[in-house]
């Protein structure tokens, strides 16, 4: 009931703006050439996203009836339907999973207050350089009560959290770094210590922001209209510009209508895509002859995860001579500590991490049940959420109808925990430099490891012949990965702890 009244009066306020302004499209009152000396903000992207079409991306009004719940679900939840929602919805069974899971985090029973969650939010995202998750979650800091003052930076924030700067940049980073000893010193602080509740909740947030600013990237998601750097108030003035484009999200100007294979012909991209059908057939018919030894399996994994360290040196130039309009950034580096602390690989300069093998900690068997027994519920929610990202498939690849994608989706995740030096005993590395050309695994290290890095090149760069909603599912796969990847390391850190 509350969302249908919403929902009315913001129709009642709409109409009654229309007639104010006198839109052309809507039959407001007044005359086109009466001016009214009002400032109107301009939506300064198109769209959603600055890398998909917007005509691709579902509208609100021409949604059906699941989606139309969906967009309701979010509505009522947050007060808003934002723009990664509307990009999300490309695929509505995900969608609905995340949606529940976020509400879950941000708003429902927990060990932290609410406005605790969104700062930790603010912090995660921050570490990304994330200004469109930053700008929201700061207003939801400030509608449920939080201090002002926190957000002229973290110093100003209390001790408990900034103690909770060095699991946030380790995580962020270089999450195999982490061990028992982070979080003892988090548990006990004395007066500002965790408790093991606490420290579970604020994990949970942290990689889920760190993840979401992954998608944020990687999807191109535009700044939304209210916040800083979505909107200008140059002219055409409101005698030209409707006020139904700026509430209906749609954009009176002239659309970019460039082909997301940019300058490759569409020849070219569908011998690409018969290629990779081709190679995900040899290789199902390998392992139907013989499979690789143990011995053969480990050394396939250690020459995938060296040569995973060396995919950035040869495509700087690409990422230096991208020319992509890129929204300036609110100073956000106020909300962390040590800003010149990034992404390095785990075994460069002579230092060795130990191999994460999945077979000794793994999700199903160790870090669902210690997050669903410290934060009941969350657990089953995340797990949900990852078999949905993982197992989604509407049996396509391109203009291929009947394929069955479980090889393809299964290297992609393998790849990235991979980069994280985590291992599955049995899978064979070998199939990943078989089914990830270069390009792809550019855009993969990049998304993953240094997200602020991605551009609208590197977007266009992999599978070019692949549909947007396509793109969308392999960052779904990317950012539930890395996820994993983070909470498999920072909660086998609070196992050791507690044992």
């Amino acid at each position: 009931m509350r969302l249908a009244a919403a929902a009315n009066e913001a129709y009642t306020a709409s109409l009654a703006v229309s007639e104010l302004l006198g839109c052309k499209q809507c039959g407001g009152g007044r005359g086109q050439d009466e001016e009214l000396g009002i400032r109107i903000p301009r939506p300064l992207g198109h769209g959603p996203s600055r890398f998909i079409p917007e005509k691709e991306i579902l509208q609100v009004g021409s949604e059906d009836a699941q989606m139309h719940a969906l967009f309701a679900d979010s509505f009522a939840a947050l007060g808003r339907l934002d723009n990664i929602t509307l990009v999300m919805v490309f695929h509505p069974q995900y969608l609905e999973s995340f949606l529940k899971t976020q509400h879950y985090l941000l708003q429902m029973d927990g060990p932290l207050p609410l406005h605790y969650r969104h700062y930790i939010g603010i912090m995660a995202a921050a570490r990304h350089q994330c200004s469109y998750l930053v700008n929201l979650h700061v207003n939801d800091f400030l509608h449920v009560g939080g201090d002002s003052k926190w957000l002229n930076g973290l110093e100003n924030a209390p001790q408990k959290l900034q103690n909770l700067g060095e699991l946030n940049k380790l995580l962020a980073h270089r999450p195999w770094l982490i061990t028992k000893e982070h979080i003892e010193r988090l548990l006990k602080a004395e007066e500002h210590s965790w408790s093991l509740a606490e420290l579970v909740h604020a994990v949970v947030l942290l990689t889920h922001y760190h993840s979401l600013a992954s998608f944020t990237f990687g999807c191109g998601i535009s700044p939304e209209i209210h916040c800083d750097g979505g909107h200008t108030f140059r002219p055409p003035s409101v005698n030209n510009y409707c006020i139904c484009d700026i509430t209906n999200g749609n954009h009176s100007m002239e659309e970019n209508q460039v082909n997301s294979a940019g300058n490759v012909s569409i020849s070219d991209s569908f011998f690409e895509v018969e290629a990779l059908m081709e190679k995900m057939r040899q290789l199902q018919e390998c392992r139907d002859e013989e499979e690789a030894s143990q011995e053969e399996m480990a050394s396939r994994f250690e020459i995938e995860k060296r040569e995973s360290m060396f995919v950035f040196s040869s495509v700087v130039f690409i990422i230096i001579s991208d020319d992509d309009d890129v929204t300036p950034a609110r100073d956000i580096s106020r909300h962390f500590e040590d800003t010149s602390y990034g992404y390095k690989d785990f075994s460069r300069h002579g230092m060795h991490v130990p191999t994460f093998r999945v077979q000794d900690y793994c999700w199903e068997d160790h870090g669902y049940s210690l997050v669903n027994r410290l934060y009941p519920d969350v657990g089953q929610l995340i797990d949900e959420k990852f078999h949905i990202a993982y197992n989604l498939t509407y049996n396509t690849m391109a203009m291929h109808k009947d394929v069955d994608t479980s090889m393809l989706r299964r290297a992609i995740w393998n790849y990235i925990h991979c980069m994280f030096g985590i291992r599955y005993d049995d899978y064979d590395y070998g199939e990943i430099n078989q089914l990830l050309d270069r390009s792809f695994k550019v855009y993969i290290k990049t998304i993953v490891c240094t997200p602020e890095k991605v551009t609208k090149r590197m977007y266009d760069s992999f599978w070019r012949q692949f549909k947007h909603s396509e793109k969308v599912h392999v960052n779904l796969l990317l950012i539930e990965a890395r996820m994993q990847a983070e909470l498999l390391y920072a909660l086998r850190a609070i196992t050791r702890y507690m044992t």
